[in-house]
């Protein structure tokens, strides 16, 4: 399992590339959690291998307690 502090650096650069790309980062990412399909997230500068790198479940686990301690 990924540390938190590994999780946010990974999904920042994810986020970066796709934006750099003209995609939607937060549609992809989103799409990609809700259904496991990485088809959802570009292969532009290696995001959708980045995102792969992570665990679906952990990820948005971390999201929500984040989302909850703030």
């Amino acid at each position: 399992m990924k540390s938190k502090e590994e999780v946010r650096k990974i999904l920042k650069e994810i986020i970066v590339s796709l934006e750099k790309g003209g995609y939607n980062p937060y549609e992809q990412i989103v799409g990609y959690l809700n259904s496991g399909d990485p088809g959802y997230v570009s292969s532009f500068l290696q995001a959708r291998q980045k995102i792969i790198s992570l665990d679906r479940y952990d990820v948005i686990q971390m999201m929500l307690k984040e989302f909850l301690d703030n």
